[in-house]
C-alpha cells in the first residue's frame, strides 16, 4: 500500500494541476461542490471582497465574533508562511492532516473536472467548516467576486472593502468595472456592507437592481477618532460604541475595522457589548505594518501591491517619527508599479529593487521591474535579484536609527519574514503597527 501523501505533496499537485493560474467562472467548482454534497460552512456567513483591506476586515469580524463567544471560521488567501494560514477554526490554523482529508475529499469527487489551486482550496475550506459546527464562517474573496470561487456560498452579509484598480487583466479597466466584478457577491434582499464613502456607482446600482440592503460608510454609519486621539468610535442610528484603537494601527485599519463592526450588527446574531472592544484590539494579521528591529534598524514588513495600498502606507510614514526610510520594493508582472512608487516617493529616502521571479510566471526581475518604472523615483535604485539580498543591502543603506520598508506583493512580504526569522530578529513592541 502506497504512503499517503503529505500536505506538502497535495499542493505541488493541485498547483501544477489546471492550465492555468487564474481561471474565473463557477461552472466546475458548483459541480464538484454538488458531488460532495456540501451544504452550508455554518449557521451565518459573511463574504468579503475589496482591493485592499479584505484580510484584515475579516480579522476584525473573526476577533470580535470569537471575542463574544462565537465559534468561528475563516478562510483567507494567499498566505504567507504556511498554506495552513488560510483556514482558522476557532483562532487554530487547520492542522496538516485535517486539510488532507479535505483535499482527499475533493479529489474524491472531482472526476474529470479540472480545477485551479484557488478552487480546490476553497472546496476543502467549505468542507472543513461545514463538519465544524461554526456559528460564522468569514470567506474573503480570492479575486474580484462575481466568478470567485467564495462565490459559490449565499453570505448572510456581504462586504466590499475597497474598489481600486487592480488585476484589471481580469477584472476590467477602470473602478467601475472593477466594482460590478465585486458586487457579484451580494444577495438580494440581504445586507451589503460598503466600506468606502463614496463606491463606485457600479456597486451602489447592482445592489439596488438586486434589492440588497446597501449599508454604506459616511451615511448609514460613521466612525472617527476620539478628540484626544486615544481611541475612537462607532455609531449608527440608535447604537453607539467607544472603543480601544486596533492592534492594525495603520489609518485604513480604522475604516477596515468599522467595516466588520456593521457587517456584524447587520448579521443577526448577538455580539456581548465588551466584545466590540476586545476583539478590535486583539485582531493581528501578519504582513499589515509588520515592525522588527534587526541591527537598530526598524524593519516594517506589508503586503501593499497597489496604489491604494501605497497611499494608505504613505499616510502612516507621513505621521510615524521622521526616521530615513529607505524602500524595499518587488512587484509582480501585471501590477501598476509607477503609481505605487510615486504614491510614496515623498516618503522614501532610497530604493532597492527586488527580484520576484521565485513567484513564478506572475513574477519579475528586478531588471525589468526597472525598465518599467519610466521617471519615477526609483527607477535608478539597486536592483537584486531577490528579497534577501535586498534587505541586506537596505539595512546598510539605513543605517542604525533607520528604516526599511519591505513591501510590493505577499512574495515579498513571505521573503522578508522568512529572513527576518532566519536573522534572528525580534519583534518590536507590539509586534504589528
Amino acid at each position: 500500500m502506497a504512503d499517503p501523501r503529505s500536505l506538502q505533496d497535495w499542493l505541488r499537485d493541485i498547483e501544477g494541476r489546471h492550465p492555468r493560474e487564474v481561471d474565473l467562472g463557477l461552472e466546475r467548482v458548483r459541480e464538484v461542490a454538488l458531488r460532495m454534497g456540501l451544504g452550508r460552512p455554518a449557521r451565518l456567513v459573511a463574504t468579503v471582497a475589496g482591493s485592499n483591506g479584505k484580510g484584515s476586515t475579516v480579522a476584525f469580524i473573526e476577533a470580535i465574533a470569537a471575542a463574544s463567544g462565537l465559534r468561528v471560521g475563516a478562510y483567507t488567501s494567499p498566505h504567507l508562511l504556511a498554506y495552513n494560514e488560510r483556514v482558522r477554526i476557532d483562532g487554530a490554523d487547520a492542522g496538516d492532516a485535517a486539510l488532507v482529508e479535505a483535499f482527499e475529499a475533493v479529489e474524491g469527487a472531482r472526476g474529470a473536472t479540472s480545477l485551479t489551486y484557488f478552487e480546490v482550496g476553497t472546496l476543502a475550506a467549505l468542507w472543513l467548516f461545514e463538519r465544524a459546527d461554526l456559528d460564522l464562517a468569514v470567506l474573503e474573496v480570492g479575486l474580484g467576486g462575481r466568478l470567485d470561487a467564495v462565490n459559490l456560498v449565499d453570505p448572510d452579509v456581504a462586504v466590499i472593502t475597497t474598489v481600486d484598480l487592480d488585476h484589471q487583466d481580469w477584472l476590467g479597466n477602470d473602478r467601475e468595472a472593477i466594482g460590478a466584478e465585486k458586487a457579484g457577491i451580494a444577495r438580494a434582499w440581504t445586507p451589503l456592507v460598503l466600506g468606502e464613502d463614496d463606491p463606485p456607482s457600479s456597486v451602489l446600482g447592482h445592489a439596488y437592481a438586486i434589492g440588497a440592503s446597501a449599508i454604506r460608510a459616511g451615511s448609514d454609519y460613521r466612525f472617527g477618532r476620539d478628540a484626544g486621539g486615544e481611541g475612537w468610535w462607532w455609531r449608527e442610528p440608535g447604537f453607539e460604541l467607544a472603543l480601544p484603537l486596533p492592534g492594525l494601527a495603520a489609518p485604513a485599519q480604522l475604516r477596515n475595522a468599522a467595516a466588520a463592526i456593521a457587517a456584524l450588527r447587520a448579521l443577526d446574531v448577538e455580539v456581548d457589548e465588551g466584545a466590540w472592544a476586545r476583539g478590535v484590539a486583539a485582531a493581528q494579521v501578519p504582513g499589515r505594518l509588520q515592525r522588527f528591529d534587526r541591527r537598530g534598524v526598524e524593519v516594517l514588513v506589508d503586503v501593499g501591491h497597489n496604489p491604494q495600498a501605497a497611499r494608505a502606507l504613505s499616510d502612516w510614514l507621513r505621521a510615524a517619527p521622521p526616521l530615513r526610510t529607505v524602500a524595499v520594493y518587488g512587484a509582480l508582472a501585471d501590477k501598476d508599479a509607477c503609481g505605487v512608487v510615486d504614491a510614496l516617493a515623498g516618503q522614501v529616502d532610497g530604493w532597492h529593487l527586488a527580484g520576484t521571479t521565485a513567484a513564478g510566471t506572475r513574477g519579475r526581475d528586478a531588471q525589468s521591474l526597472a525598465a518599467s518604472l519610466g521617471t519615477t523615483a526609483a527607477a535608478d535604485a539597486t536592483r537584486h535579484d531577490d528579497v534577501d539580498a535586498a534587505l541586506e543591502a537596505a539595512l546598510a543603506d539605513a543605517g542604525a536609527g533607520g528604516r526599511v520598508l519591505a513591501f510590493g506583493s505577499f512574495h515579498v512580504a513571505a521573503a522578508a519574514l522568512a529572513w527576518l526569522a532566519v536573522a534572528g530578529s525580534e519583534a518590536g513592541a507590539g509586534g504589528a503597527v
